[in-house]
């Protein structure tokens, strides 16, 4: 299972980069959950990012229903050569909208790169504000040829993936995206008291900031470097036989936002 980690800011994802993991999601936590990035910022992390192999995904945003300006924003994220363009596909309300969204968000990236993967992300608190849920997400992704898609919480309030998703409904968006030849991520306010669940799962890629926080209760802390290199040893080691090196000494298992 690989892991993805949200910096927010360019001198965080330095602090981290030689810690592990295997994707460094930039992204802007100001301007919400799947919040965009500046593209200078979004460069500078990719320079540094390619000699040490570790790969990159740069958010659009969690976007309105605006398939013209969700493509140009994923034209302009493209160029700047991350490995992941992702949408938060908010605004979409049907699966004929979402498809619209990722259709047109794929034919742009496809415009720069031939490699870069498309991701949609829905929510897993579709529920609270009327969005579309994450089975109607898979598929209208699958349709729109995507890569990869992922469910995260839109709310931030310290609530978790698995407060708004059961076990069942999970597995069934693991199951189904898999089936449409996707990848499968999962986030939202994951800790490590959520291991077994996840591994029991088997998502491709789980997305975490506020689990490797200072303070993990609260997500606009700076990212911990040993924090981060714990929680991916962890997860890289099964994560079944318990924390490596007595992490859990130093690792909260409390819940947070992430």
């Amino acid at each position: 299972m690989r892991v993805l980690i949200s910096p927010e800011s360019v001198e965080e994802a330095l602090s981290i980069i030689d810690f592990g993991m295997d994707i460094l999601d930039i992204k802007n936590t100001k301007e919400g959950s799947l919040g965009a990035q500046f593209p200078w910022n979004i460069k500078r992390v990719v320079e540094q990012t390619g000699p040490r192999n570790v790969k990159t995904s740069a958010t659009l945003g969690d976007l309105p229903f605006k398939p013209g300006t969700a493509a140009q924003a994923a034209y302009g994220v493209a160029v700047t050569g991350v490995t992941y363009v992702k949408a938060g596909l908010f605004g979409c309300r049907t699966r004929q909208e979402a498809f619209e969204m990722m259709d047109a968000i794929r034919q742009a990236v496809r415009m720069v790169s031939a490699t870069a993967e498309v991701v949609a992300a829905g929510y897993a608190d579709w529920r609270r504000f009327g969005g579309l849920s994450p089975t109607e997400v898979v598929k209208a992704a699958g349709a729109a040829k995507c890569d990869l898609v992922m469910v995260d919480t839109a709310i931030k309030d310290g609530t978790t993936l698995f407060d708004h998703m059961s076990n069942d409904e999970l597995r069934e968006f693991v199951t189904g995206a898999h089936a449409e030849g996707m990848q499968v991520a999962l986030a939202g306010s994951l800790k490590l008291v959520h291991a077994e669940q996840l591994l029991e799962l088997g998502p491709d890629l789980i997305g975490v900031r506020g689990a490797v926080c200072e303070d993990s209760t609260n997500r606009h802390t700076k990212i911990s470097p040993v924090k981060t290199k714990e929680f991916v040893e962890f997860f890289r080691s099964s994560g079944r036989a318990g924390l490596p090196g007595g992490a859990s000494a130093r690792l909260d298992v409390t819940p947070a936002a992430s």
